[in-house]
C-alpha cells in the first residue's frame, strides 16, 4: 500500500477519535525529520511517521521519534491504522 493511502486512513481514524492533527509538509525551509502527522489526543502529544511495509526511517526521523518520547510524548512509525490505534486507544 502507498504511504499516502496509509496516511489518509490514519488521518480519518484520528478525526473519528476527536483528535487534533496536522499533516507536516517538509520543504527546504522546514526542519528535517519531523514526523508526518503531529497530533494531540486527550492532552497527549503524538508524532506519527508513516511508512509502507518496505519503508525505512532516516537517522533524523529516528532522532525525532526518540526526542518526542524523551519529552513525554507518544511517537511511532505507523505502517497501518492498527499501529496507531494500539498506541492511543488506551489513553485515558
Amino acid at each position: 500500500m502507498r504511504e499516502k493511502n496509509i496516511e489518509n486512513k490514519i488521518k480519518a481514524y484520528l478525526k473519528s477519535k476527536g483528535a487534533y492533527y496536522v499533516k507536516y509538509f517538509g520543504n527546504q525551509f522546514s526542519q528535517v525529520g519531523v514526523p508526518d502527522i503531529l497530533a494531540c489526543y486527550k492532552g497527549r502529544f503524538i508524532g506519527i511517521e508513516v511508512k509502507n511495509e518496505k519503508g525505512k526511517t532516516s537517522p533524523l526521523q529516528d532522532y525525532n521519534i526518540e526526542a518526542i518520547k524523551k519529552a513525554g510524548g507518544i511517537s511511532l512509525v505507523a505502517r497501518s491504522v492498527e499501529d496507531v490505534s494500539k498506541e492511543i486507544d488506551n489513553i485515558i
